[in-house]
Parts: structure tokens; C-alpha cells; sequence
């Protein structure tokens, strides 16, 4: 950790840099940013850097407010979109209390302490998350909602589009904050595009989602257009999801890989499935957190809303992608519930910590999904065994209320605040009068 210090220093000095931002996340997974001077950063380093956590969302209570934010070195790197004029570079942070004591409510440390016990059971976790989003011309919308960039599909090709040159633009900014992109392309909404970031562990991950709406946004307001990940920002076109493959590796091996087993999926893999279609229910107020998550759950457009698993089956939650023969590594598993809005560090810790819960209780993984669950009627889906998502985020947070999982894995302070916030968030939703029951119901009632 000294080196990747003495590696800081040495950078800000040499490359001139004149600002540096420590970024970390509230609970609801809001990027927060401070910017310091390079004389600074030593002190940064060696004592941290204070400030009231009880000014953040549901990172510390206000007796016991002053906190410190400790840049981790090895996150270091330049802001391109910041170009010459004033450098500057970011690094994410942990927050401890003044005693050095991690802090109970840091989104970073939560996952954190997750990766922690799946390490204690010889296990690191991998994820590669799919993101996508909308290109919108502005962030107004008149009478009929938000305009988006284009009028293009799925994978279409646009010479010269919006769409094109804004890919391009930020899967070059993303290579150089050192985020590698494995696929960009358009997806099936006009203006929805999908960027997929390549394997990594699970906090890198984490770290990179957040950098990656920083850098979409960035891209966006460069190139006068508007960019959102509201998970359904229209009635009559597909949501934006965050399907992410995951896997656990025992140190160089695919714990997930098992040659000569159906899909070649091991007994771990089968039971870390189990432990996520069991608890699925649970954490859908956090992979899924805002109410207008439930419209894309339950909007149609190939959205996961039933609690199954299959090989290859894009109906169902989670999906075992096809084997790649001779690539043993490559054996994954895919969850399609999360959205683009998700705060990546807890949504990741409790899909491990629901996944770990199958390894050890020796969960038994249910007879796959074969069929399109979407074109089956409520009564054959009940006699497969099918059950559902959460239907609303009401239907979420009582959900979350009874589960012990979501509670022993983001710790009280954090499952507490989650909890408040979600109802509070209910509570103002489902008292608004609504342009839909006024059109229904105001002539004819």
C-alpha cells in the first residue's frame, strides 16, 4: 500500500494534476465527491479526511456525525473528460469513524465485509455487469414524456447517429480511467444503449458502475444530449437492467465449472443458484429500489419477473449461458432482476451473501424453466412452482422487513435506513393523483 502511495504522489506531481476528487457513495448508491488539494493528499493518506456524515443519506446518525473518508490508492486515476485545464484525478474512499473503525453504513465497506466471508470460505467473487440506458435529447419532457436521440433498435447501426459517436467517445474515456469494455451497442429502445464492462472482482466492479455513470453523464452533457438510468422512463418501450454474470472462484478454478455435469454447472454453482432464486424476493427492494423499478419488472419487454432459473432461457431470472467448450473458466451464471439505478455495492453483496446461503445451507436447485415463462397464464406458473417478484416496492419492503438475510448482511444501521427511506418513498408515491386516473376517471366519475 506504500508503493501504490508513493505511486500517487509521484503521478500528481509529475502529470501536474491540480485537484484531486475522494468519491464515495450514500446508501441509496449517490456518488459523493470531495476535491482536494495535491499538499493534501499526503495528509488524506495518513489520517483521513473528516467530515458530517449526518449531511449524507443514511451513512451516520447525527450524534455521532464526524467521520472520515480514506482514499484507497489503488483506485487512483485521471479524469479525462477534465482534459488540460486543471487535471484532476479521483480515488474512491472507506469511511471509518474517528476510532479507525470501519463505518457501519459505508455501501463500500457492506460489500466489503460480504467478499470477506466468501474469502473466509476460500471463495472470490466475480461479476461482469450489462448496463444500459437511455440517450435523451433533454432532461424536459412536455406532454409526451422524455424525446429520446433516436429512433433505432436493437443493435442497429446509425452512420454518424448521436448514439454512435456517444458509444465511441465513452468506451474510449472508460479504457482510459483503465475500465475495460468487452461490447457496446444500441438496444432495443429508440435511444437505449447498453454497455458491457468486462470481468472483474466484485468491488472493482462496484467502483467501475459507479465511474461509468459519472462518465456517461459526462459524455452526455459534452455532447449536448441527456443520459438516464430511470429503469422505465417510458410506458411503451423496454426498461433499462443491469444483467449481471457473476461466478465464485477457489483460486485460479471456476468454482462453478464442473466437467461432465449438466451445463457443466458444479454442485456449488447449482446451489449458489438455489440460494439467490430462494432470496430473490428478499433483495428485490434493493437490486430493484425506486418505484418505477416495478414498471420495468412488470412492463413486459422480456423483464425477469418470475422466480425460476434456465439453461440459455432469457424468460427466466436467472439464466446459465451456454457452455463454451474448452473454456471451463468462462462458466457463469446470469441475474436479470438488477437495474441500471442499483447501489452496486450493497445489490452485489446481497446477491453473494443469498448465493453463499445456498452453498451452506445445501439449498437443492429447482427443476429448470424450459419453457417461456412469460407466455405461461398465472395458474400454469403455480402448478410448475413458479413463484413472483415483488409486484411493487410496497410488496418489496414488506418483504424486506421479515428477511434476516437482507438484515445480517448490510447490518442495522444500513437495513434500517434502506427500510425508511423505501417507505418514505411508498408513502409520497401513493398519494399522488395520478394523469392516468384522471383520464379514467374524472368525466366519467
Amino acid at each position: 500500500m506504500d508503493k501504490q502511495r508513493d505511486f500517487v504522489l509521484r503521478t500528481i506531481e509529475e502529470r501536474g494534476i491540480k485537484f484531486i476528487r475522494l468519491w464515495f457513495t450514500d446508501v441509496v448508491g449517490t456518488l459523493k465527491s470531495v476535491a482536494i488539494a495535491p499538499a493534501e493528499v499526503e495528509g488524506a493518506f495518513t489520517e483521513g479526511l473528516g467530515f458530517d456524515g449526518s449531511a449524507i443519506e443514511g451513512l451516520t446518525r447525527t450524534f455521532e456525525s464526524d467521520l472520515l473518508a480514506h482514499p484507497d490508492p489503488t483506485t487512483f486515476q485521471t479524469l479525462p473528460w477534465r482534459g488540460d485545464v486543471d487535471p484532476t484525478a479521483r480515488m474512491f474512499c472507506d469511511i471509518t469513524t474517528p476510532d479507525g473503525q470501519p463505518a457501519v453504513a459505508d455501501p463500500r465497506n457492506v460489500l466489503k465485509r460480504t467478499l470477506e466471508k466468501a474469502a473466509d470460505r476460500g471463495f472470490t467473487f466475480y461479476t461482469h455487469p450489462e448496463i444500459e440506458f437511455y440517450l435523451l435529447k433533454s432532461s424536459k419532457y412536455g406532454e409526451n414524456g422524455p424525446e429520446p436521440v433516436d429512433s433505432a433498435g436493437y443493435f442497429d447501426n446509425v452512420p454518424g447517429g448521436t448514439a454512435h459517436d456517444f458509444r465511441r467517445r465513452s468506451v474510449r474515456m472508460l479504457e482510459d480511467l483503465g475500465i475495460s469494455v468487452e461490447f457496446s451497442h444500441h438496444e432495443a429502445g429508440p435511444g437505449q444503449n447498453e454497455i458491457d464492462l468486462r470481468y472483474a472482482d466484485a468491488l472493482t466492479t462496484a467502483d467501475n458502475i459507479m465511474t461509468f455513470r459519472t462518465v456517461i453523464k459526462e459524455v452526455a452533457i459534452e455532447q449536448g444530449v441527456y443520459a438516464t438510468f430511470m429503469p422505465k422512463p417510458f410506458s411503451d418501450h423496454p426498461g433499462s437492467g443491469m444483467h449481471t454474470h457473476m461466478s465464485l472462484f477457489e483460486g485460479d478454478a471456476n468454482a462453478f465449472f464442473e466437467a461432465g455435469a449438466q451445463y457443466q454447472l458444479s454442485k456449488v454453482g447449482r446451489q449458489f443458484i438455489a440460494g439467490l432464486l430462494k432470496h430473490a424476493p428478499e433483495i428485490t427492494a434493493v437490486t430493484n429500489q425506486f418505484v418505477n423499478s416495478y414498471k420495468r419488472l412488470w412492463g413486459g419487454d422480456e423483464a425477469p419477473s418470475i422466480v425460476c432459473w434456465g439453461h440459455n432461457n432469457r424468460s427466466a431470472l436467472i439464466r446459465v449461458p451456454l457452455y463454451k467448450p474448452n473454456k471451463g473458466q468462462s462458466a457463469r451464471i446470469e441475474y436479470r432482476a438488477i437495474d441500471s439505478a442499483a447501489n452496486p455495492y450493497l445489490s452485489y453483496s446481497l446477491m453473494l451473501a443469498a448465493g453463499l446461503k445456498g452453498i451452506e445451507e445445501g439449498y437443492e436447485l429447482p427443476e429448470e424453466a424450459e419453457d417461456n415463462v412469460w407466455s405461461l397464464s398465472d395458474t400454469e406458473r403455480r402448478a410448475l412452482g413458479y413463484h413472483q417478484l415483488p409486484a411493487s416496492l410496497d410488496h418489496a419492503i414488506q418483504y424486506l422487513e421479515e428477511s434476516e438475510l437482507v438484515a445480517e448482511t448490510l447490518g442495522e444501521q444500513v437495513f434500517n435506513y434502506v427500510l425508511m427511506n423505501k417507505r418514505k418513498e411508498w408513502r409520497e408515491y401513493r398519494t399522488q393523483v395520478t394523469p392516468f386516473e384522471l383520464r379514467n376517471n374524472l368525466e366519467i366519475l
